[in-house]
Parts: structure tokens; sequence; C-alpha cells
């Protein structure tokens, strides 16, 4: 009989049979002992050193006999010592073995669950390790075949982006009453997640929806297996890169990589009532209103000051964007932001983490929100996911929009906004670079100083640099744009282009041998290169035969004299918040 079975005939609930493991921090399932199997009595042959059946030596007579020997023999038996100790003493509660002192519980181990969340936001919660029916929840999830879109697979060992979207689609019960019943399903809130490879910081970048974009052509799986591309369009809103014409959450990742140069990994994407029974599977979310708020649209009637909101009530309180500043979406972000840092504390709270119940409920609630890429798509790996982000202290995980200005194609109504040209570089940059926005302890220290390290020292002339250069991944042109930039403008003549690499690499290098640091040291300045990119290496002959280095372009190339050193500091943002903080929404 299984788990599930053997708890309902015992009249147990099956949420109480998970008792968490403070060794662990995980839940484990524990069942109530079987009742002990009967001995079997059967006939028995006198071994060697017996006597009629009983052994000599230590012991006395009827040393080595059987329970059921003794009854059968007529001699007096007294109860088994765990019969006797248990009419001497209560038994111990059910987890604990005999009468073992019980260990002081040590500080159990959170489990930050995280969902992604409706018009608002989600918070992936798929929870602990071996954590209740595997195979039940995996049929929860939904999963979309985005090709090459998304990874395959989930990493632990890398810094990871995964953008949240929430759709505006009426699916679900009590939703066809909302706005725009016939909505295809349209990319209404957007996040990019990027988790930082150390753990010690995130960052959720909001891309507002009336954002006008460049959507690029999408190559999308249709149900009968077959593919199809779907043209793009031009200055057009972000929501539109989901539903119109047909398209995936894939081509959703593309627009944010065209925008933003940030490739999303994987996406998680959820409706209307993600928001309903998430809020609901907690017990509620804590908000805060600065002001009294009475939405005819949104159906929200809440008085100022703090509130806890749940269901329907939650739901209406991230779509309401006429009650929140300019009546604008800009300012509906910010409200939605504060929303879901409150739904992050209350998931990492000792009542929510301590409770197998709401767990179960946050579990189901979660997996039947999520349609997700076929990389991501079983439980195990969410959890994995789950896992990870819950190293990153709330401190240190940061909200912000990005930078945007009024679009001046649409004269003095302002309806739609365009990227800062000037401002939202440095925060793309900033992300792709995994630089936090908060201050944060750096596990990588001694990384950091190798690579500084490298830039120490003396540098030679520029024309007594000899150098081959290699495109690794860079636009097409690359190397030869580099050559002519730095024989012409920089006096590195000793230099040529050795056509295409190998390899493909994420990030552009020097390779170098010991007796040329002084001409790595050199280029690295010329060109703007880190000390992370120079790789002291083997010495190469170029095509006179003479020794010289090798850079490759990598795919993190930007252009002929365009610096690649990467900001030690993130750039100031304006609106900007972290999950820790609590906030009124005005």
């Amino acid at each position: 009989m299984d788990a599930q079975g053997r708890g309902r005939a015992d009249n147990i609930d099956p949420a109480d049979q998970w008792v968490l493991n403070p060794k662990t921090g995980e839940y484990e399932l524990r069942l109530s002992p079987s009742g002990p199997q009967s001995p079997v009595p059967g006939p028995r042959r006198p071994a060697s050193g017996e006597r009629d059946g009983r052994p000599r030596g230590r012991g006395g007579p009827g040393a080595g006999e059987t329970r059921e020997m003794r009854q059968a023999s007529g001699a007096q038996v007294p109860a088994p010592r765990s019969a006797r100790r248990r009419t001497a003493e209560p038994e111990p509660p059910q987890g604990r073995r005999g009468r073992r002192p019980v260990k002081k519980k040590s500080k159990v181990k959170k489990v930050l669950a995280w969902t992604a969340g409706g018009t608002a936001f989600v918070l992936v919660a798929v929870g602990t390790a071996g954590y209740l029916y595997l195979k039940h929840l995996e049929g929860n999830v939904t999963t979309t075949d985005v090709g090459g879109a998304a990874k395959d697979g989930f990493s632990k060992d890398g810094a990871f982006n995964i953008l949240i979207i929430g759709t505006d689609k009426r699916t679900g019960k009590g939703n066809e009453g909302y706005g725009d019943k016939g909505s295809i399903g349209h990319a209404d809130t957007n996040i990019l997640l990027h988790v930082s490879k150390d753990r010690t910081n995130a960052t959720a970048l909001s891309i507002p929806r009336d954002l006008i974009v460049n959507v690029p052509d999408c190559q999308t799986k249709q149900p009968d297996g077959t593919e199809k591309v779907i043209p793009g369009s031009e200055n057009v809103r972000f929501n539109t890169s989901l539903g119109q014409e047909g398209r995936d959450p894939g081509c959703t990742m593309n627009t944010v990589k065209a925008v933003t140069g940030i490739q999303p990994d994987h996406f998680m994407m959820v409706d209307f009532n993600a928001v309903k029974t998430l809020t609901t599977a907690v017990g509620g979310v804590d908000v805060c209103l600065a002001h009294s708020v009475n939405d005819k649209d949104s159906h929200l009637n809440l008085s100022k000051g703090p509130h806890k909101i749940e269901g329907e009530q939650a739901l209406a309180f991230v779509r309401t964007r006429h009650s929140w500043g300019n009546q604008g979406d800009l300012d509906r972000i910010k409200v939605q932001q504060q929303f879901m840092a409150s739904l992050m504390r209350k998931m990492s709270s000792s009542d929510t983490l301590t409770s197998p119940s709401k767990l179960v409920d946050l579990a189901e609630a979660a997996t039947k929100a999520l349609t997700v890429d076929k990389g991501i798509g079983h439980v195990s790996t969410l959890k994995d996911i789950a896992l990870e982000l819950k190293k990153v202290p709330t401190k240190n995980i940061t909200f912000l929009t990005v930078p945007v200005i009024d679009n001046p194609a649409d004269g003095v109504v302002h309806k739609t906004v365009v990227v800062n040209p000037n401002t939202a570089p440095q925060v793309f940059d900033a992300i792709k670079n995994d630089v936090s926005f908060t201050e944060v302890k750096k596990k990588r220290k001694a990384a950091k100083d190798a690579a500084a390290a490298r830039l120490k020292g003396s540098k030679s002339a520029p024309g007594d640099v000899r150098l081959r250069i290699l495109n690794g991944g860079a636009v097409a042109g690359s190397a030869q744009e580099t050559l002519q930039w730095l024989q012409n403008d920089k006096g590195v003549l000793k230099s040529e282009n050795a056509g295409n690499a190998p390899a493909q690499l994420s990030k552009t290098t020097l390779e170098y041998a010991p007796g040329q640091a002084a001409q790595a040291r050199e280029l690295a300045s010329l060109m703007g290169l880190p000390g992370s990119a120079l790789k002291p290496g083997k010495s190469v002959t170029n095509s006179q035969g003479l020794p010289a280095m090798t850079l490759t372009l990598g795919k993190d190339f930007k252009g002929a004299g365009v610096s690649l050193t990467v900001p030690s500091k993130a750039p100031e943002v304006d609106g900007k918040s972290t999950a820790d903080k609590v906030q009124c929404a005005s």
C-alpha cells in the first residue's frame, strides 16, 4: 500500500506524514511502524554441542531456547522486555527511537520556493528533495518546445537568466470577466531574472509591455511537429512578442535578447490564476497602501494602511493601474514589484517553511500555474532552480525597470515608451557581466586579484607588439576591422588577420607566452581588455615564422576601440528597490 493510501486507512492526513529532518533541512516521508511479525515455529534439529535440543555451557538450563520452545514445555515465560518496558514507561513520541535523548533541533535550512506570477509575478516553488508525489507534480507542469531559444537543461555552476512572463489570457475559473475577454495571451508582465554565479545577489529587471521594440523573425514549433518562421515586426509594443501572429514564448525570449543584449536561458509563463492560487496557498500576502483605493476597473477596494490579501483580491491588487502614480503601466510595475517582494518574504518565512500542508498546497499551486520550456520541464529541475534561488539573501535581490523615455512618435499624448539610449546600456551591461546592484561580499576575490595582477608591470611600445587576430564568435569582419584600427590608429604594425578561430568563445581572450607579458599589458591597455581576458600560454608563430600573441575576438566583442573592461560597480537606477524592504503602494 502506498503512503497516501496507508495514511488514509489510519485516518492520518498524508501531509502530516512528511517530517522535517533537521540534519538535511528537507522533508522526509515517515510512516507509522507496522505491527511486529510473529515468528513461524517449526521442527529444530539439535546442533553440535547440544543435549536434548539444549546447548551446553554458559547460561544454564534453557539457554538458547526460543520463547515458543519454553512455552511448549510449560515453563514460566516472562513477558518480552519490550512489553515490560511499555507497561513501565510511556511510549516515546513517534520519530524517536527508544529512550535516546532528543537533540535540540539545529537551525533548519530554509527552503525558498519561487514562482512566477500572473499579471504580476511568479515564484517557482516546487519545494524540497523527495517532496510529495513527484510524478503527480510532474503532470501538473505544462511544457512548450521553443527549440534553440532555450537551453537544454539547467546548470548549477554558473549565472543564469530566466524570463518570467505573465500573460493577459483570460483562462481559468472567474477570469472571463476581466478586460479583454478575447485576448490571445500577450506578454503583459515581463521580468528578466538574473541570478549571479556566486549566488550573492539577483536582479529582477521589469520590461514594460508598452515598450516600442523590433520583434525579430521567430521560428516556432507547430502542433503537428513542423516548424514555421513568423516574420518579425518593427516599432511595435513589446507585449506583441507573444501571442500575436502565433508567436510563442521563444519569440519573447528572442525579443529580450534583441533589446537588451542579454540571452534568457529559460522561460516561465503563467496566467491570471497564478496570483490567486499562490497567494491562497501561503495564507495571504501582506501589502500596504499609502492611500485608499476603490478601482471600478480592477474591483480593488481597500482602505489606507496594511492589509493581507489573497485570491481575487490579490489579482485585483496587481491588475490595478489607474490608482497608482500617473495611472500608467510604469507605476503599476512598481506596485507589482512591491507585491512580489512581499510574496518572497512570505514564502521564506518560518510560518510557511515549517508547515507541510502549506508546502504541499504551494507545490500543487505552483506546478499547475506554470508553463515552462522543455529544458526545465521536470519537477526535479524546478526544485534545483528553487534551491539555487534560495541561496540569495532577500536584501540582495534588486528590482528595477528598463530605463525608458516617452516615445517621441506619440506627440503630446504619451502612450508608449522607448529605451533610454543614455542610461539603459549601462544597466544591460551590468546584468550581462554579472555585476550586482547591491553591495555584496565577493566570493571570487582571489580570482579577481589574480586577473588584476596580470595588468600590473611594465609595458612595451605599440610598435613592438606582435599579434595574430582571430574571429571566435564576433560579428563577421571584426578581425579585419580590429586589424585596421590597431595599425592605423594605435601603431600596432606587427599585426595580422589570421581568419576564423577553430571554436567560438563567449569572451574575448589574449593568449601570450611568458616573455610576451609586457606586450600583452600594452595591448590590453590599448583595447580596454580586462585582466581576465589575458591567458598565459605557449608561444605561437605568425605567417612570417616569428613568435606572436593570439587575440581571439569572442561573442562579447563590441567593435574596434570599444572597451571590454567590465565595470566594478553597477550604475545608479531611479526607482530601484530590494526584496527585504516593506513599501506602501502610492
